[in-house]
């Protein structure tokens, strides 16, 4: 009787035991749904909020592109027309690139874009003897090259994209582009199509020894070499100007987008967590009532 007795007896311990670490371990998964759940609200607060206020500086962005947008054309058209372009290609050596990005992230891949252009780019080049520079607006295209790329950076610009760009900001960045000895070279820029899409461009960047040799710029008037200089830094400016301004543009629009989808998909995980929790809160009720129908049955 002694034997059978101790076996029993230990069970019915063990049985409780392995009863209340199951409670433990339901009241510890409740607790821990609930403070995911009270996170994953939180950040959708967070979301919602940013998806309002890059709304609100898309709608400013894109009313200022418009204005905007003559300066890069007309140099463009001018770049075309007096066949600068084409004298610009002719020698691939001592080229500036010129990447338009910000400070600022979560927006999508925005400036992921960019630096992937430049990237391969550059890795056609040689890698003791660099033929390009690269010239950083933004810190965020500064991170995404520094790593395989250092030694292409030549100057950085940073604390751009906290306030709208202006035409004073191109002009500063214009100052230091043009202190640097370049032949030719392209400014990589996102340009705004839609709200929901953007697209990486190029836009030709040249010196004025460059635009000098172009061979039907006669056509316009007998330009001496001062003033070709003087309208040297004006078209840098200006293109700095609109480059700038497509990137703002393309960037809150991105970052609106991304808050949205950000916010959705919190939305949609507070629905799994709220259905996870309220079953095993059914369930540790149920069970609950079980053992007690059953310690009263067992009293009877």
């Amino acid at each position: 009787m002694m034997m059978i007795s101790k076996p029993t007896t230990m069970v019915v311990c063990l049985k409780g035991a392995a009863t209340g670490q199951q409670q433990n371990r339901n009241m510890a998964t409740l607790k821990q749904i609930s403070m995911r759940l009270k996170s994953v609200t939180n950040i959708q607060k967070i979301t919602q909020s940013m998806k309002m206020v890059s709304a609100a500086k898309y709608a400013r962005a894109e009313r200022e592109l418009r204005q905007a947008r003559p300066y890069g054309e007309g140099v463009k058209a001018f770049f075309e027309k007096s066949g600068a372009t084409e004298a610009a290609e002719t020698g691939d050596n001592n080229k500036l690139i010129v990447a338009i990005t910000s400070d600022r992230g979560l927006c999508g891949a925005v400036h992921t874009n960019v630096a992937k252009t430049i990237r391969n780019e550059l890795s056609t080049e040689s890698v003791e003897s660099p033929q390009s520079k690269v010239f950083c607006v933004g810190d965020k295209s500064r991170a995404l090259l520094q790593r395989l790329y250092a030694q292409n950076i030549a100057v950085v610009a940073n604390e751009v994209g906290r306030k709208p760009p202006t035409f004073l900001d191109a002009s500063k960045v214009a100052n230091e582009l043009i202190q640097l000895d370049f032949n030719s070279g392209k400014i990589v820029y996102n340009r705004f199509k839609t709200v929901v899409s953007y697209q990486t461009e190029e836009v030709p960047l040249l010196s004025a020894k460059t635009m000098l040799a172009a061979p039907k710029l006669q056509l316009y008037d007998s330009i001496d070499q001062g003033v070709m200089e003087s309208y040297q830094e004006f078209t840098v400016a200006a293109l700095l100007y609109y480059t700038m301004k497509e990137s703002a543009c393309s960037e809150q629009s991105s970052r609106m987008t991304a808050m949205d989808n950000a916010s959705k998909n919190a939305a949609e995980m507070i629905g799994k967590l709220t259905l996870t929790f309220n079953r095993t809160r059914q369930a540790v009720i149920t069970r609950e009532l079980i053992e007690i129908i059953s310690g009263a049955a067992a009293l009877e």
